[in-house]
């Protein structure tokens, strides 16, 4: 068992990979090495970060993609079985899982994390999402749930129980349970660590008074902080401190003119158009995960990375765009490229000495 998560790890600025799991990553392009996520991509991409010390892989949980020419993020890995196979061939780097909380029954997801646990000695988390896209849940003749992060509640709460090691009834709004159990517990105790993803008030609620983590995202970086201090002032009512992370994408190239050139092909040239549309639109409809502004003002974006900041440039403006979002409180970022295995090697090669430098890591 490690001596910790990497997510508590010394470093400043934590770093991680998002998206690798699923068909084209965050990118909504159609550029001929857009990522299509096969296996042994994935475990290139994981090897690669986790030789270079980077804290995290992230996946997303999609069941169903957004249409367009290339069905964009059909094609994905379930997040636990891929989290279990990156355990076994990575050392140092933490492997998350991300579950919809309505279509995964806690019982089974405290099985199944506690086995990436062990597999990877203490290196696992899990994503709690409630969930945003009716489409998907009524493949499974799910409904979206009008209070889910109050069952997302009773969800982890069961998890937890679980890993207490005694048989135990559970009597609640959403669950009932006779004389449960589920062992081995996790290494990691109560539980492993737990992130979530939310932009509106009931799930930022939730991330203050159940998770370790939550992930935010932002429009610019000088409004940056509000969200900041949103968190903290939901987490001390709960008297609890809730680390703050956020979403970029990521296009690093020699010249800045060079990244520029090539976010606008893959963006705006050579984006998918109608996927793009399909994901604005249900996303907006259905999801409180950005500025309302937003999706107005950043079609790119959207096309670039499902609507998070852009990291577009040389590596010197890579970091000094961190240094920014790290001043403004956020203590990591879970980073997307279009084609991962291309890009991470010279982000890490390029990139991460210059923020040993700004002192922003040290490892």
């Amino acid at each position: 068992m490690i001596a910790s998560h990497p997510l508590k790890g010394r470093n400043a600025l934590k770093l991680g990979v998002f998206s690798a799991n699923a068909d084209g990553g965050l990118a909504i392009t159609d550029v001929p090495e857009r990522w299509k996520a096969g296996w042994d991509d994935n475990l290139s991409a994981a090897q690669i970060a986790d030789r270079a010390g980077l804290e995290f892989f992230l996946p997303i949980a999609r069941w169903k993609g957004f249409g367009g020419k290339n069905a964009v993020r059909e094609w994905s890995f379930e997040t636990f079985t891929w989290a279990a196979g990156l355990a076994a061939a990575t050392q140092r780097i933490g492997l998350f899982m991300t579950v919809h909380v309505p279509l995964v029954h806690p019982l089974y997801a405290a099985k199944a994390l506690a086995t990436v646990d062990h597999i990877s000695h203490g290196r696992a988390g899990l994503n709690i999402v409630c969930g945003w896209n009716p489409k998907e849940f009524a493949m499974f003749g799910v409904s979206l749930v009008e209070k889910g992060y109050d069952q997302a509640a009773e969800w982890l709460d069961i998890v937890e129980k679980a890993y207490e090691g005694a048989p135990f009834d559970f009597d609640g709004s959403y669950y009932t349970l006779k004389d449960a159990v589920s062992s081995p517990a996790s290494l990691q105790s109560p539980r492993p660590v737990t992130m979530n993803a939310a932009f509106g008030g009931p799930g930022r609620d939730f991330a203050a008074a159940h998770c370790d983590f939550l992930f935010t995202t932002f429009t610019e970086i000088e409004q940056a902080g509000s969200h900041i201090a949103d968190i903290r002032e939901r987490a001390a009512r709960t008297g609890r401190d809730v680390g703050v992370y956020t979403v970029c994408h990521v296009v690093c190239r020699e010249m800045q003119a060079e990244a520029e050139d090539y976010y606008r092909r893959y963006a705006v040239t050579l984006a998918d158009h109608a996927a793009v549309d399909a994901h604005m639109a249900g996303k907006k409809e259905f999801s409180q995960s950005h500025d309302s502004d937003a999706y107005d003002r950043y079609r790119q974006r959207f096309a670039g990375g499902a609507g998070s900041y852009p990291l577009v440039g040389a590596p010197e403006k890579i970091v000094e765009d961190m240094l920014a979002i790290s001043r403004k409180g956020y203590a990591g970022i879970a980073l997307s490229f279009v084609n991962y295995t291309q890009e991470l090697p010279f982000f890490c090669d390029r990139v991460l000495p210059l923020l040993r430098q700004a002192g922003l890591r040290v490892e």
